[in-house]
């Protein structure tokens, strides 16, 4: 390997391959000072626990029913094969939060490789506390100062990427018109919003820019929509929640994009494709379709190009 090679490094959540690696998910998840806002991390570590002990269970059943193990894995060492054999002066690894591979060991391996600079590329196309700055402050407090390190911070304004998205939009339906279209966002807590967060402005930025690409087009939707999913316990989330979205189109069609991913995961798989299908069928939706995020596509390989350029 030449000494003067760079490394991209690709930060995500996580997911389980295995009930054991979902219960370290869920500890590692509510332990993170991002998640659980709490200062005192006795008391955060107290959450974790009871929050882990009794969601393990249901949570491992809607894993049985994807196969016993998120996809994010799999999809994502292909994602990394594919930039490692296209993406020339980058070496590209991947780093997870919540589950293996995590920070410390990539680097271990990073250093025997004699990497010199990083370039880290958070796989959250917008910019959250919960999700880019924990995963930044996690590979960053492991790195030490072994390295250059440069960051892409978000990258929803990006063409080429924007591009992928819509593609995979137009490929769902030959007649939008007679299709709502859905961007479905992961689900944050107000309170974390209000204490600055800009993710929920992103978001509906994402959503503007992604409409006026459609159409520039002259692709029309019936209607385009930003809902969010995932919404947990009872504090008050971002609105308009995904459930209470559907409620609108009752005898209608509706396709569902997963705006907030860039590897499909149990969220999308399960949550959008399995758990959501059953309460647009209970509504009365009649035709429910899921887009898969752009994952290790050829073209999203040429997005990172572009976005790390």
């Amino acid at each position: 390997m030449q000494e003067n090679k760079k490394a991209l490094v690709l930060l995500n959540m996580g997911g389980a391959r295995n009930k054991n690696e979902l219960k370290m998910f869920l500890t590692n998840m509510f332990n993170d000072k991002n998640i659980i806002t709490v200062k005192s991390s006795l008391l955060r570590k107290m959450i974790a626990f009871f929050i882990t002990t009794s969601r393990l269970n249901s949570a491992w059943k809607n894993y049985e029913e994807i196969g016993n193990e998120s996809p994010i894995n799999k999809l994502t060492e292909k994602l990394v094969k594919k930039a490692n054999e296209k993406i020339e002066d980058f070496t590209t690894y991947q780093v997870m939060r919540y589950t293996p591979p995590f920070a410390k060991e990539t680097i271990e391996q990073m250093k025997k490789d004699c990497i010199k600079e990083v370039l880290l590329l958070p796989l959250y196309p917008q910019y959250s506390t919960t999700t880019t700055k924990s995963s930044l402050e996690d590979f960053i407090d492991f790195a030490k100062d072994d390295f250059k390190i440069d960051l892409v911070e978000t990258f929803y304004k990006n063409d080429s990427f924007n591009e992928c998205i819509i593609n995979e939009i137009i490929s769902k339906s030959d007649n939008p018109s007679e299709y709502n279209l859905i961007f479905s966002a992961h689900g944050l807590p107000q309170k974390i919003v209000d204490a600055g967060d800009p993710y929920e402005k992103q978001m509906i930025e994402h959503v503007e820019i992604l409409s006026k690409k459609l159409e520039q087009r002259g692709i029309n939707f019936k209607s385009i929509n930003l809902a969010y999913q995932s919404k947990v316990g009872p504090m008050k989330w971002l609105d308009p929640s995904l459930d209470e979205m559907l409620k609108n189109f009752k005898e209608q069609n509706v396709i569902i994009y997963p705006i907030a991913f860039i590897v499909d995961n149990s969220e999308t798989d399960f949550e959008l494709d399995i758990e959501y299908r059953e309460i647009a069928h209970e509504i009365g939706i009649k035709d429910y379709k899921v887009c898969k995020c752009v994952n290790d596509s050829d073209e999203f390989i040429e997005a990172i190009k572009n976005i790390i350029k």
